[in-house]
């Protein structure tokens, strides 16, 4: 007993234990590390879940700014806006949507989506507010001087300025809360787009449902057009409500499991030099590197246990390690010439369908002449049709992506490894390459249609159009992120989407210039037959001739695209030569 005591004093007490002991210890010591364990798993399933479900919920309210053609043709007949005043609005919120998405993303990535949110609430409901204001003087000032609401066109700038950086904001906080989130598994595709999907779907029910609650009445009684101020108001308290909420609750669960994997992957790989220090610090407990380099491992933990580090020291480092792997990634990425052929081809494919979504209002009106008894469809109905077969091309090319296409081993950034190829193949495999190409080749069919005159006083035959461009605008759309994420990894998302994101910003100036000078001269080649109206025939085109151009060139750059993505695939040290899976 004297021996055993005195072992016991002399050194730690479990290992003076008999076996028996030991055994039931390590029994108690097991069952209490579990249930910690499973507590933690059971809270981060928890918390995905409610992130998912608010980015779905702010998904849906960033997605209406893409029903600017369910008023935008408003502006022309009641504020009298020109349609180079009307594409100058439309083509200034998709800058500022576009435009500063790197800054953005990189926020993100290094702020979490919480901040993004919020700072979305309120920018877009300030934004929607100030619009519905000078929407309601605009009109008052039309209407007692035939020349009025040019007063109200610069603020009106400010404020699409606004809504469209605010809904940057919620869109890139509630697609990287999914990216990173459900980076793991088999249908990592499928809950990336789901948010993409809910963006889509908005257009749809947030157009039925205005023209359906939020009307003008007529003075027979009957349904107009959408009240714009109202719409607007409503537009404001609900993304308000939206972005404060997900300020709360769109988070990244374990993000600091996602930053070591991917630190330690690219150490394997021999990507990264100097993380050596992250390495031994991490081993060491988060502790200082000491200057001996003869301590045991049993000193070091003993070390560790009697000098545990501070709170605000473990904070610094995990941060310090995360924007030096980001910054990593992004040097990467920004050097990889693929990248750059991706970009190009994301914007000669998205910016022809900002334009047409932009423009669907004023488009429709070409369709039909003014002499005709026949009404022309609605815009808010071709806005619905657009916005439901995009949301399901978006979740049909999502799940095609899982099932179909080859998938990394993990959700890192690929290095490239030929010779891993022929383990990954299974018996049917279709590259998401292929899946982008064919959506590019469908959205172009649309474009022909309209480009060839097939529908001109056909109004009717319109759904055509709208499906098919909205089929591959959707499909394109979907894809672009979860290539992204198939190639480059989800922990850099928010900076590696935003840096491609911004592309479209500058097709959809270029298109909706081009499509603004067609519109403005055919206007002008209307006016002879329009002389009993002179006012009009300034402002409105009736015709082929208003649009047939602008599309028989947004064909042709589409399919230019098309040819971008595959020779980044295929092409000189393109992703198939590099063992890139994809």
């Amino acid at each position: 007993m004297a021996n055993e005591s005195a072992d016991i004093s002399g050194g730690p007490l479990l290992r003076t234990l008999s076996s028996p002991t030991l055994t039931l210890s390590s029994s108690r010591s097991s069952i209490s590390d579990a249930s910690p364990a499973s507590d933690r798993h059971r809270r981060a399933v928890s918390l995905r879940s409610v992130a998912f479900i608010s980015a779905i919920i702010g998904a849906f309210g960033a997605g209406s700014v893409t029903v600017f053609s369910l008023y935008g043709h408003l502006f022309q007949s009641r504020l009298h806006y020109t349609q180079f005043q009307i594409n100058g609005i439309a083509s200034t919120m998709n800058i500022a949507m576009y435009l500063p998405v790197p800054i953005i993303g990189y926020i993100c990535d290094r702020f979490g989506p919480g901040l993004l949110s919020l700072m979305s609430a309120v920018l877009v409901g300030g934004g929607y507010t100030l619009a519905a204001v000078l929407y309601q003087k605009g009109v008052q000032e039309a209407e007692s001087d035939a020349g009025g609401g040019k007063t109200t066109f610069t603020p009106m700038l400010v404020a699409f300025v606004a809504i469209g950086v605010g809904t940057s904001c919620l869109y890139l906080s509630v697609v990287t809360t999914c990216a990173k989130n459900f980076g793991k598994g088999k249908y990592r595709g499928l809950m990336l787009v789901a948010p993409i999907a809910a963006f889509g779907l908005s257009g749809m029910i947030i157009s039925q449902g205005a023209s359906r609650l939020l009307y003008e009445v007529q003075p027979d009684g009957t349904k107009g057009d959408v009240n714009v101020f109202h719409f607007f108001l409503f537009l404001a308290i609900l993304i308000a409500t939206v972005g404060i909420v997900g300020s709360f609750t769109l988070r990244i669960v374990d993000e600091e499991d996602l930053i070591d994997e991917a630190v330690e992957e690219l150490e394997r790989s021999g990507l990264l030099e100097g993380s050596e220090i992250f390495r031994r610090r991490a081993d060491r407990g988060y502790g200082t590197i000491t200057q001996s380099t003869g301590q045991t491992e049993e000193e070091d933990g003993d070390a560790a246990v009697l000098n545990p580090p501070k709170d605000s020291e473990v904070d610094m480092y995990a941060r310090l390690k995360k924007a030096w792997l980001l910054n990593a990634e992004t040097r990467r990425f920004l050097a990889d010439p693929t990248m750059w052929l991706f970009a190009l081809s994301f914007w000669l494919i998205i910016g022809p369908g900002e334009s047409f979504i932009n423009n669907l209002g004023t488009i429709i009106g070409t369709l039909t002449s003014p002499k005709a008894y026949s009404k022309p469809p609605a815009a808010a109905t071709h806005v619905s049709i657009f916005a439901a077969v995009s949301t399901v091309a978006r979740l049909v090319v999502a799940s095609l992506s899982d099932l179909l296409s080859p998938t990394p081993e993990n959700q890192h950034i690929q290095t490239g490894n030929p010779h891993s190829l022929p383990v990954l193949r299974r018996k049917l495999q279709v590259s998401r390459v292929v899946l982008y190409a064919v959506s590019g080749l469908v959205f172009s069919v649309g474009s022909l249609v309209l480009a060839s005159g097939a529908v001109q006083e056909h109004a009717s035959r319109f759904w055509i159009v709208s499906s098919f461009i909205g089929a591959g605008y959707g499909a394109a759309f979907s894809l672009t992120p979860i290539i992204i994420t198939m190639i480059w990894g989800v922990e850099n998302f928010g900076t590696n989407f935003g840096i491609i994101a911004v592309t479209p910003a500058l097709g959809s100036v270029i298109w909706g210039i081009i499509y603004s000078a067609v519109y403005q001269a055919g206007a002008s080649n209307n006016s002879a037959s329009l002389q009993d109206n002179a006012a009009a025939s300034d402002v409105f085109c009736y015709g082929k001739q208003c649009y047939a151009p602008t599309f028989w060139a947004m064909t042709v750059s589409i399919w230019i695209g098309t040819c971008m993505i595959l020779w980044a695939w295929k092409g000189r040290n393109g992703w198939s030569s590099r063992g890139i899976v994809i």
